[in-house]
């Protein structure tokens, strides 16, 4: 499909149950958490969209979805998967005291795909591949869900170029780590990640 994404994703529950039918948003608590990240900018809401129009904002813009135990954040910053883009992680994953987090950064130009996971706002895995460059950063235990990726490195493959697929990669880690689902699945509730809502902030 050639997905662009910037995304952290945070809930207290597992995240199949967190994320689920009738979510309601909370702006004061989307405002806080987007001033939180910016205090030393000018932060304006300029309105509601949903997840499928947020996924990889203009650099200038932040989405922020607040329900409760559950958050979620697009932020085109992340993309520079740099001490920027951790720092500003390390904030999203903290928001939610004792939550998960994942972060989901995925790029079609670039061909890559950067995730990190938090447990108990803490980092525990840290991972950057790409389809030219193979494994860039590789930090951390490595979860379940990248395990059948692995496998042709692992038995002694190189890694340039990649021996998997960077986007199929990323999506796995989303379905597990994310929404407990694929983005674009609709749960049996009628519940689907594209159409959360979110608030729009431009920052200046």
């Amino acid at each position: 499909m050639g997905w662009s994404v910037a995304l952290a994703c945070s809930s207290v529950e597992d995240p199949g149950r967190a994320f689920r039918s009738g979510l309601a948003q909370d702006p004061d608590a989307a405002a806080a958490l987007a001033r939180r990240l910016y205090p030393r900018s000018t932060v304006a809401e300029t309105g509601d969209t949903v997840l499928d129009f947020a996924m990889w904002p203009y650099e200038d813009e932040l989405f922020v979805g607040a329900y409760g135990h559950a958050l979620v954040a697009c932020d085109r910053r992340l993309f520079g998967v740099d001490d920027q883009a951790r720092t500003l992680a390390d904030e999203i994953a903290g928001a939610l005291p004792g939550a998960s987090c994942g972060v989901l950064v995925l790029h079609s130009v670039v061909s890559g795909c950067w995730f990190r996971w938090y447990e108990d706002n803490r980092p525990r895995r840290d991972v950057f591949v790409t389809a030219d460059d193979g494994v860039v950063v590789d930090l951390g235990d490595r979860l379940p869900a990248e395990a059948p990726f692995w496998k042709a490195v692992d038995d002694g493959a190189s890694d340039v170029p990649l021996p998997f697929d960077y986007e199929e990669y990323g999506l796995a880690l989303a379905r597990e780590h994310l929404f407990g689902r694929d983005i674009a699945e609709r749960a049996p509730d009628g519940f689907l990640a594209l159409e959360l809502p979110l608030r729009r902030f431009k920052i200046g």
